[in-house]
C-alpha cells in the first residue's frame, strides 16, 4: 500500500515512468471492481472489463490533468467516480436515437428476474447520487463506491475513512432519498 502511495505522489510531481509502474500495482484491484459492478450491467452491455479498467485508469492518470492523490483509498474512491462516469456516459449514448434508445424494449420472461441494471436504471441513479451530493457529499461517494465500484457498505466505510455504523446511516439516508427523487420524478 506504501508503494501505490509513493508512486501516486510521484505521478503528482510529473515522473513520467511512475504511471506505467503504478499500472501493474493496481491494476488487479481495479480489475475486481471493474468485474463487479460489470457484472451488475446488462448481459447486452457492450462495454467489456478490461475496456473499463483502461479507461478508468487513463483517466486517473491523465498526465495533462495531473491530480493529488492523498492516500491509496482516495485514488480508489476517484477510480470508482471514474467508472461510474464511464458507465453514465455509455448508458446516456446507448439511450440516444441514434443507438435505438428511443425504442421500447420488450422484455422476455427469462430476463424478469435477472437483478442487472438497464441504461435507465443507471442514469437514474446517477441523476440521484449527483441530487444527494448536494446534500451530503460522504453519502454520494459511499453510493458511488457501493453501486458504481462494487465495494461493500464496509469496504466503502474503510475507504472514505468512517465508522460501519456512520457508513449504514449514510446507506439507509441514501436509500431513501433515492427511493423519493425516483417517486417524485414519476
Amino acid at each position: 500500500m506504501l508503494e501505490v502511495t509513493q508512486l501516486l505522489e510521484r505521478i503528482e510531481d510529473g515522473d513520467q515512468q511512475a504511471a506505467g509502474d503504478l499500472m501493474p500495482i493496481v491494476y488487479e484491484e481495479l480489475r475486481k471492481l471493474a468485474r463487479s459492478r460489470m457484472s451488475r450491467e446488462s448481459a447486452d452491455h457492450t462495454l467489456q472489463t478490461t475496456a473499463l479498467v483502461h479507461e478508468a485508469y487513463v483517466r486517473l492518470v491523465d498526465r495533462n490533468d495531473v491530480q493529488k492523490w492523498d492516500h491509496r483509498g482516495h485514488f480508489f474512491a476517484a477510480a470508482a467516480e471514474a467508472m461510474r462516469r464511464i458507465l453514465v456516459d455509455h448508458a446516456r449514448r446507448k439511450l440516444g436515437p441514434k443507438r435505438g434508445g428511443d425504442r421500447v424494449k420488450h422484455v422476455l420472461p427469462s430476463d424478469v428476474e435477472s437483478r442487472q441494471a438497464s441504461p435507465e436504471e443507471i442514469v437514474q441513479v446517477s441523476d440521484c447520487v449527483e441530487e444527494i451530493a448536494k446534500r451530503d457529499t460522504e453519502a454520494a461517494e459511499l453510493i458511488k463506491l457501493h453501486c458504481f465500484a462494487g465495494f461493500s457498505v464496509v469496504e466503502a466505510a474503510e475507504i472514505l475513512g468512517i465508522s460501519k455504523s456512520k457508513a449504514y446511516l449514510h446507506w439507509n439516508y441514501a436509500k431513501a432519498l433515492v427511493g423519493k427523487l425516483i417517486r417524485d420524478d414519476s
